[in-house]
C-alpha cells in the first residue's frame, strides 16, 4: 500500500484504478511511452530550464531554448519507444512544441520565484492521513502559482475553476507559506492543427480544500481495500497496459 499520495496518483486512480495498480503496486514495465506523455514531459523540462536561467539572471535566446528541447526529446526516445497517434508524427509534434515555446518566449513574464519546486505535506495534520507529495511548476512574484498543461482541446474557465491540481497547489502553498496564493494560473498549450497558448486564472478557498480531502480519502480507502478495476474510455487507445488489462478477470 502507498506510503504517500500525489495528485497524479489520485487522478490516475479515478481515471482507471486498474492502471493505478499496474503502475504503482505491481510496477509492471511499460513497453512504450505515449506521445502525449513524452510531449508534455519534454515541454515541461524545456520550460523549467528557461525559468531557472531567468532566475539566475542568464540571457536566454529562443534558439538555445529550442536546442534544450531537442536534447530532451532525444533523451525521451532513448528512454522508451514513443508510440504516436495515427494523426501524429515525430516531425509534427516537434514542430508544434517549438511553436508553443516560441509563443511562451515572446509572451510577457513576471519575476520567477521558483521553478519545479517540490513539496511534502506530512501526514500529521495535513488532512489526508498520509504524506502528500507534489511540486509547483512555477511560482511567480505576488504569490502566483502557474501550472502548465498540454491538451488536444482548449481548456475553458470552468476547467480552470474545477481543476483539482490547482486546489492542492493552493492548499500546499497556504500551508507552507502561511498565506493563500493570490492567483492560480493555467498556461494551456493546445496541440491542434494550429497550436496556440491560452492563459486562465482562478482562485480557491476552504470549501475547495474540504472537497479535495474527501475525494483523496475515498481514493485512499479504495487503494487500501484493494479496489481495482478497469474503466474503459478514450484513454485506453494510448494505454501502455493494454495486454495485462485484457487479461484481467480471466482467472
Amino acid at each position: 500500500m502507498p506510503d504517500h499520495l500525489s495528485n497524479s496518483q489520485i487522478n490516475l486512480y479515478l481515471n482507471c484504478s486498474l492502471k493505478y495498480k499496474f503502475l504503482y503496486i505491481d510496477r509492471l514495465p511499460k513497453p512504450f511511452k505515449p506521445s502525449g506523455l513524452a510531449f508534455g514531459s519534454v515541454l515541461h523540462s524545456a520550460l523549467n530550464w528557461f525559468h531557472k536561467q531567468k532566475m539566475n539572471g542568464n540571457g536566454v535566446t529562443l534558439d538555445r531554448l529550442y536546442r534544450i528541447f531537442d536534447a530532451d526529446w532525444y533523451c525521451q526516445k532513448l528512454d522508451h519507444a514513443i508510440q504516436y497517434k495515427e494523426s501524429e508524427s515525430e516531425t509534427s509534434l516537434v514542430s508544434a512544441a517549438k511553436q508553443m515555446l516560441g509563443m511562451y518566449f515572446q509572451s510577457p513574464h513576471n519575476k520567477v520565484k521558483g521553478s519545479e519546486v517540490p513539496f511534502t505535506l506530512p501526514a500529521n495534520g495535513n488532512g489526508f492521513g498520509i504524506d502528500f507529495e507534489g511540486w509547483f511548476d512555477l511560482i511567480e512574484e505576488n504569490d502566483t502559482i502557474v501550472e502548465f498543461k498540454t491538451s488536444a482541446q482548449t481548456m475553458n474557465q470552468e476547467d480552470a475553476d474545477n481543476h483539482p491540481q490547482l486546489t492542492i497547489y493552493s492548499y500546499a502553498y497556504e500551508t507552507l507559506f502561511g498565506r493563500p496564493p493570490k492567483t492560480l494560473k493555467i498556461v494551456n498549450f493546445v496541440k491542434n492543427k494550429k497550436p496556440k497558448m491560452i492563459v486562465l486564472k482562478t482562485r480557491r478557498d476552504k470549501t475547495h480544500y474540504q472537497r479535495y480531502f474527501s475525494l483523496a480519502g475515498e481514493v485512499l480507502r479504495g487503494i487500501q481495500n484493494q479496489v481495482f478495476f478497469p474503466r474503459q474510455s478514450f484513454m485506453c487507445k494510448d494505454c501502455e497496459y493494454d495486454s495485462p488489462c485484457r487479461a484481467w478477470g480471466r482467472d
